[in-house]
């Protein structure tokens, strides 16, 4: 099973990159219901998933760093969250046409698999590291360019307080409300720095600093979201 080279050369042009080893992008599009044999994992897309997850954070933190130059971090911190969650990188993955050329096992093609968000969403991170792998750092950037730019632009619905949004997420899975404690306070008495951590059993502390403790909660709560994938955009 593979790609033949119309499906390559028509995938090629929706993307803007050609593949020096095409090897990438065929691993990049297979799902481990297509893969016979031994150690399906590292024959399936999912090891490119974790890379590109990677390499997409980098360049859109990239993007919008220079697109939002008085831009605090708390803010960053959302804009990046609502870029690279699930439903926006299926999005993307669906403006690919990436679902058509899945290599998938005929039992998950018919349970949907082509459509479900889920595997779109790690399939569009696959190709971003496919491309990386095969042309660099600048390829990636010009094929995330292409494909979040007009995202990143787009208007946007309004944020809702990510302390909110990160007590609602703790209680929908059963955990205690956040505990953000105070790390250190920097700077004169009229402009200081406060950093806050923020807690949740079983996670990874994070931390973020502000000009107040109010602020870098707020910092801090949204680098947590951000890092977890869970958007703070509000509900239409």
């Amino acid at each position: 099973m593979g790609l033949s080279a119309a499906d390559l050369a028509a995938l090629e042009a929706r993307i803007g990159h050609v593949f020096t080893d095409r090897s990438l992008i065929e691993l990049a599009l297979t799902h481990i219901s297509a893969v016979k044999g031994d150690a399906p994992r590292l024959r399936s897309y999912q090891r490119l998933e974790f890379l590109g997850d990677h390499v997409l954070g980098s360049i859109v933190s990239h993007m919008l760093f220079a697109a939002f130059p008085i831009a605090e971090e708390g803010e960053l911190s959302r804009r990046l969250a609502d870029l690279v969650r699930e439903e926006a990188c299926a999005e993307v993955a669906e403006a690919m046409d990436l679902g058509t050329v899945l290599l998938i096992g005929a039992g998950e093609a018919q349970a949907g698999g082509r459509k479900r968000r889920t595997i779109l969403a790690d399939i569009a991170e696959a190709v971003v590291a496919a491309v990386y792998l095969d042309g660099g750092y600048a390829a990636a950037h010009r094929v995330v360019e292409r494909f979040w730019r007009p995202r990143l632009e787009a208007p946007r619905r309004p944020l809702r307080d990510p302390k909110t949004v990160l007590q609602e997420w703790a209680q929908a899975r059963g955990l205690p409300p956040p505990l953000y404690r105070e790390v250190s306070r920097s700077g004169p008495d009229h402009a200081p720095r406060f950093l806050i951590c923020v807690e949740l059993p079983g996670l990874k502390t994070t931390e973020a600093a502000g000009p107040s403790k109010q602020e870098a909660q707020k910092a801090a709560a949204a680098a947590f979201l951000a890092r977890e994938g869970v958007s703070e955009e509000t509900p239409p």
